[in-house]
C-alpha cells in the first residue's frame, strides 16, 4: 500500500490497525488510540533477541517486562504504585515498532529513538503518567532492565558470564534469577493481570 500511495503523491501510510479496531499513528500517537489489551498481545507476540534464545519458544518482552517490574520492587520496596506502572511499561512501544537489538539501534540513530520517545508519552499520559519520567525513575528502570538483560544473556542467549558482565553490569541481587521461558498466552495474561493490579491500587 505504501508504494501504490507513493504513486499518487501521497506519504507512506503511517499508522497501524490494532485488533482493538484502534488506528495507531506511529509518527504523531494520540493517547486515546492506545489500549492496554493491544499492548499484552503484541508484547507477548515479539521476541527478545532476535528470537536468538534456547528453547522452543522465544523469550518474549511481556514476560522481560514483567520481571522488570518485580526487580523494581526488589530494588525499591517503598516505590510509589505509578512507578511500578510506568516499569511495567518501560517496552511498550515495542507492540508497535518491536525489539530491535540495541545494535541495530545505535545503526539507526535518531529517527527511530524519535518514534520510540513519542509513543512511549503517548502511553504514558494514556495510563495516567508524567509524558517523561524523572530521571531518578528511569534510571531505576533502566537498571533492573539491564539486569534482568544479564539474566536473559546467560540463560537463554548463549553468552558466558564474563561477556555479559561486560555489557550489561554484574547483577547485585539477594539471590539470581532463574528463568522459564513463558508460553506467549501465559505472558499475555499475566502481563494484563499485573497491570490492573497496578491500576486497582492507583
Amino acid at each position: 500500500m505504501a508504494v501504490a500511495d507513493q504513486k499518487k503523491g501521497q506519504a507512506p501510510r503511517a499508522w497501524q490497525r490494532m485488533l482493538s479496531g484502534r488506528r495507531l499513528d506511529l509518527l504523531d500517537p494520540s493517547p486515546m488510540d492506545i489500549e492496554i489489551d493491544d499492548i499484552a498481545h503484541g508484547l507477548a507476540r515479539v521476541a527478545r533477541w532476535n528470537g536468538q534464545t534456547i528453547g522452543p519458544q522465544s523469550f518474549n518482552v511481556a514476560q522481560h517486562s514483567l520481571i522488570v517490574e518485580e526487580l523494581c520492587g526488589i530494588k525499591k520496596p517503598g516505590w510509589p504504585v505509578k512507578w511500578r506502572l510506568a516499569a511495567l511499561l518501560h517496552d511498550a512501544s515495542e507492540y508497535v515498532i518491536g525489539d530491535l537489538i540495541s545494535p541495530f539501534k545505535a545503526v539507526l540513530g535518531g529517527r527511530y529513538t524519535e518514534v520510540e520517545d513519542r509513543l512511549e508519552r503517548a502511553i504514558h499520559i494514556r495510563f495516567g503518567l508524567p509524558a517523561e519520567l524523572p530521571d531518578s525513575i528511569a534510571k531505576t528502570i533502566k537498571r533492573a532492565d539491564r539486569i534482568c538483560a544479564y539474566y536473559e544473556a546467560v540463560q537463554l542467549a548463549g553468552f558466558d558470564e564474563k561477556e555479559a558482565a561486560k555489557i550489561f553490569g554484574a547483577p547485585r541481587l539477594p539471590r539470581p534469577l532463574t528463568l522459564t521461558t513463558m508460553t506467549t498466552s501465559a505472558a499475555q495474561k499475566q502481563y494484563l493481570r499485573r497491570f490492573r493490579e497496578l491500576m486497582a491500587q492507583m
